[in-house]
């Protein structure tokens, strides 16, 4: 039997880096980490206190999704401090999301999407 730790990271495609990269630190809030010397562009950063990470792979191709913000597609969720505060945040940027105080799911649900169309959700405690 396999024996889970966590999972340590999620790769997304993006296609323009420094694009990627405003949003990830700039409307997420994330912090770069070391990355190695890959013969590819990309971006890593940490997630958490608890060594959780985001990866960036910068690809010419174009990802899957074209139309909007679809809460039952392939997304990564990354738990915020505070739903108010964080809804708040995002209208303050200009960014699209959808939210749900009152997810079937227990926990207060928020979806939006990066540059590149790549589903998020922001989640936080009731």
């Amino acid at each position: 039997m396999i024996r889970h730790e966590g999972i340590h990271h999620v790769s997304l495609i993006v296609t323009d880096l420094e694009r990627a990269k405003l949003f990830y630190e700039d409307v997420i809030g994330l912090r770069a980490i070391p990355r190695p010397a890959f013969d590819f562009p990309g971006a890593w950063y940490g997630i958490g206190g608890g060594g959780q990470q985001l990866h960036l792979i910068v690809h010419d191709g174009e990802t899957l999704r074209e139309g909007g913000i679809d809460t039952r597609d392939g997304h990564f969720a990354v738990r915020v401090a505070d739903y108010d505060e964080t809804i708040a945040w995002l209208d303050r940027c200009g960014i699209e999301h959808r939210d749900n105080r009152n997810s079937i799911t227990g926990f207060a649900q928020i979806f939006l999407t990066d540059p590149d169309r790549n589903i998020i959700e922001l989640n936080a405690a009731r």
